[in-house]
């Protein structure tokens, strides 16, 4: 095959197609130092020799375009001493492709000469010309490459299409973009736009690399932050699921607490960010009994000395949570859920509306699951009978009477029991939460001044945050 096209160029080799000599000259040292202007992108190479390469196919010729193309692969070849089993096929490959794309271009393009001196649609002409003979030797090249790669490794060609062709088309689409522009305008402006090009190409190049260069330092950044969220989100669970080896009911009361208050969340018209903060909230609310001793955590009856203890959960609960970045509503959901309508909850004292809405739900949903689950720390109870408490809660100021009615409707319609089996893991989507939370901009639970359901709602980073805030509410 090169050895032919060798002879074939031989023999089609024309005096004209060397002229002028400052343009051959340029090409052939953009074709030559190509590798060094190329810039590697995500989606393929932008080959600055694949771009002097189709500029000396339209320009030139096809004798031109082939010698250009070899003298590369030499260069190439010899700078990273590829072995020599290795150099008959590459030359072969780009010795072909760039003879057969002049012989078309000069055969469907005509005299350049009389082009040049031609209208604006000639022009154009001659650029989807060149676009097309583009397109058409990049599926040459790929299927002669292709071809050797079959018969070297018995790769598939499926496999080709998929892991090289389509990964490099990108890159090599944009190239000939280039090339197109550039040869449209030299048959316009001459020279001077090629020179002009080149300039250009040098600041885009620079600028293309320091983007690339700006987007790994991102990319390692995220994978920095991801590991931070993966290990911040993952102690908290971890807290969770050790609670639950102390308790068997904390996991399957908070995943159906979360069940029950994502529903409750959508019921009441909280957007999608604002019913993932309920959930979250309600699959870490118990967290703070984290720092109960057994006496308390598995005690049927709480003795006096022991309720500031019982008492201290929201706010132990609510400075583990607040500690995670972007978890100040959940932190708030949790810090509030004791609180009471008519201000005689803790810790705060807050009164109706002050109370957070995600608190609210997660109040009701809470007191319901445990009133009717199996496995509880008392007896269950059948479901019409909790609905019946959960109003008695409302009249006597302890819950939402408007929530509690849309919980016991929600209930009337899903069943009774519809998230008591609601799985802990389920429910936390936790590759979900660490991709949100650590991607910029990403949908997560947030705690801007965007949420005037959630009151209150500004990030908590410490301990000493949240007990000021209930010393002020108090």
């Amino acid at each position: 095959m090169l050895a032919g096209t060798v002879g074939a160029a031989v023999w089609v080799s024309r005096g004209e197609e060397w002229h002028p000599l400052i343009l051959v000259a340029l090409l052939l040292v953009l074709t030559l130092v190509g590798d060094w202007l190329s810039i590697d992108t995500p989606s393929g190479q932008l080959s600055c020799s694949l771009v002097a390469t189709v500029l000396a196919m339209s320009l030139l010729g096809p004798v031109p375009a082939t010698a250009f193309s070899i003298a590369a692969v030499i260069l190439t070849s010899a700078a990273r001493r590829l072995e020599l089993a290795r150099w008959p096929a590459n030359l072969s490959v780009f010795a072909v492709v760039p003879f057969a794309g002049g012989l078309m271009i000069d055969a469907w393009a005509g005299d350049l000469h009389v082009l040049h001196n031609d209208h604006l649609t000639q022009s154009v002409i001659f650029g989807l010309i060149v676009l097309g003979v583009f397109i058409l030797i990049t599926g040459l090249n790929f299927l002669l490459i292709a071809l050797h790669l079959r018969v070297e490794e018995g790769r598939s060609f499926t496999r080709e299409v998929r892991e090289v062709f389509l990964p490099l088309l990108p890159g090599q689409l944009a190239a000939g973009m280039l090339a197109t522009i550039l040869a449209i305008g030299y048959t316009s402006v001459g020279l001077p736009m090629l020179f002009g090009s080149i300039l250009v190409l040098l600041i885009l190049r620079q600028l293309t690399v320091a983007l690339l260069r700006s987007e790994e330092r991102a990319e390692r950044l995220l994978a920095r932050s991801t590991q931070l969220v993966r290990l911040q989100l993952g102690v908290l669970t971890t807290l969770v699921r050790a609670l639950g080896m102390r308790d068997k009911t904390t996991e399957r009361h908070a995943a159906a607490v979360a069940g029950y208050a994502k529903a409750l969340a959508s019921e009441a018209g909280c957007s999608e960010e604002e019913r993932d903060v309920v959930r979250a909230a309600a699959l870490l609310h118990e967290i703070g009994k984290f720092t109960w001793p057994d006496r308390v955590l598995h005690a049927t009856v709480i003795k006096d000395e022991d309720l500031a203890i019982v008492r201290n959960a929201p706010q132990e609960g609510a400075i583990l949570v607040g500690a995670l970045d972007g978890y100040g509503s959940v932190a708030d959901a949790i810090l509030y859920h004791r609180e009471r309508m008519d201000g005689g909850g803790y810790p705060a004292g807050l009164i109706g509306n002050e109370i957070p809405l995600a608190s609210r739900i997660l109040a009701i949903c809470s007191t319901y699951d445990t009133m009717t689950a199996r496995g509880s720390y008392r007896p269950p109870i059948p479901p019409q009978e909790a609905t019946e408490e959960l109003r008695r809660g409302a009249k006597n100021g302890q819950l939402d009477p408007d929530l509690v009615e849309s919980f016991i409707a929600l209930l009337e319609r899903e069943g009774p029991t519809f998230a008591q089996e609601a799985d802990f893991e389920t429910e936390l989507e936790f590759e979900r939460r660490v991709r949100d939370m650590a991607e910029p901009g990403s949908a997560r639970p947030s705690s801007g001044p965007s949420r005037p359901r959630f009151p209150g709602s500004t990030r908590l980073s410490g301990v000493w945050d949240i007990r000021q805030r209930v010393l002020n509410k108090r």
